[in-house]
């Protein structure tokens, strides 16, 4: 997810950037030299504050727990892994900074960033100029690699086109009649961006559906009575929000206590993270994503032990399920082990410098706690992307996935060298063929 970022503040972010450029070439004897270090340095961003701890604070979580296994293991090529974590909470400058410091004064040998669309969009420069590798471990833009190569960055998930193309196929197969369509977003850049992708894809694949209201109400609405009683008016077919945290718990039970789910299907393509807290009160027959493929209830994990064990381990110490940013944690550690494996053994047991460690990332194919993720190219990460219909049963307290299908990643991501709005402007209705059937749960 993205937390608001003036993009008026873009440019003095990356002048910023720049202004330390000599700084860092004072300092160039600090760089990672290819020597073994008593302990590998791995700084992480999340929010540990804010509406968007809500998914940081299970991330840092599931970051710990992570390490704790790495490290009674031996640790990453035999080095112990010690985290340095940072807020983001206090804002896209303020982590500009952090980064800098990260690599600079702690000398980490990588840096894992970020929830925040606006911070990868902000620290991701850093990392060529810097010549640190980076894992975009959770952010969604579609902007990081269609607008600039970045040969030190990774993203080992997703991101926002596949995450809002498998839930529109999944609509189209499960509900080809809809006419209209309302759309209700945060107001900021993931809320416009996300409605920019869908709609693109929609009037490719379905031209002609009505949209009968755009509502994007203020980031951090605790209220949603307007928008509701419109959408009880207008009675769209469908209403497609890709709000998170607790601002779609908030409309989701607002919702529900005005009966609105009874009278339009609901597609909300990023909910997973929201079941909890909402337990029972999200409806069933709803369309509900997970940014990615890691629901609890997978029905089909490459390694079921594997997913159990995750599971399993971090809800006997937190009490609670992982929800996705944890799965993305999981998957950035995973991607950081295989990267060095295949350094070390390329430099023959030795230790990879910096430039070596970011080649080793280049095509690199690793496992998460469901699958196995493959990076391409351009540095972004080919991860499938799990829809299903929402359900309750005995054995989760909130509600899950039926009749889930799972969209390969390489069927709903973007090509390289393409523009995401473009391509799914450019979508033909043969790819409906091409969905899976659903997995019966």
């Amino acid at each position: 997810m993205s937390q608001p970022f003036d993009v008026s503040r873009r440019a003095a972010v990356l002048g910023a950037a720049a202004s330390g450029a000599l700084l860092w070439a004072g300092q160039g004897a600090r760089a990672q030299s290819g020597q073994k270090p008593s302990e590998l340095r791995v700084g992480i961003t999340t929010f540990l504050s804010g509406p968007a701890s809500v998914f940081g604070v299970p991330a840092r979580q599931a970051a710990e727990l992570l390490i704790e296994g790495i490290n009674r293991n031996g640790g990453i090529g035999g080095v112990p892994v010690r985290a340095f974590f940072v807020d983001e909470g206090p804002g896209a400058d303020h982590l500009v900074g952090e980064y800098r410091r990260l690599v600079q004064n702690e000398q980490v040998h990588v840096v894992f960033a970020s929830i925040s669309s606006g911070s990868c969009l902000a620290c991701t420069p850093l990392s060529t100029e810097l010549r640190k590798t980076t894992i975009l471990w959770d952010c969604g833009t579609q902007r990081i690699f269609e607008e600039a190569k970045h040969p030190y960055a990774f993203r080992t998930q997703g991101y926002g086109t596949p995450e809002i193309l498998a839930p529109l196929l999944y609509l189209l197969k499960t509900k080809p009649d809809f006419r209209t369509l309302a759309v209700i977003n945060q107001d900021y850049a993931w809320g416009r961006d996300s409605w920019e992708l869908w709609k693109a894809g929609m009037d490719a694949l379905k031209p002609g559906v009505r949209v009968v209201a755009e509502m994007f109400p203020r980031f951090n609405s605790t209220d949603f009575s307007t928008e509701i009683t419109r959408m009880l008016a207008l009675r769209p077919d469908v209403i497609l929000s890709t709000s998170w945290g607790g601002e779609l718990v908030t409309l989701v039970r607002q919702a529900a206590e005005r009966r609105l789910f009874e009278r339009s299907t609901f597609v909300l393509p990023v909910a997973e993270a929201s079941m909890q807290p909402l337990g029972r009160t999200m409806p069933a027959g709803h369309i509900i994503g997970a940014r990615g493929d890691h629901w609890n209830n997978h029905p089909r994990p490459k390694d079921p032990d594997a997913l159990k064990r995750f599971v399993d381990g971090y809800r006997q110490r937190f009490n609670e399920y992982p929800i996705y940013p944890c799965h993305h944690m999981a998957q950035a550690f995973s991607a950081l082990q295989a990267a060095y494996a295949k350094a070390i053994q390329a430099k023959n047991d030795g230790w990879p410098n910096d430039q070596e460690l970011a080649d080793a990332f280049r095509g690199l194919s690793f496992d998460s706690p469901t699958s196995t993720i493959t990076l391409r190219e351009d540095g972004q990460g080919l991860e499938d992307q799990l829809v299903g219909l929402s359900s309750h049963g005995d054995r989760f307290p909130f509600a899950v996935p039926r009749d889930m299908v799972i969209f390969p990643a390489a069927m709903v991501s973007t090509p390289v060298g393409q523009k995401s709005v473009d391509w799914l402007k450019s979508l033909k209705t043969d790819i409906l063929e091409k969905v899976p059937a659903p997995i019966a749960s």
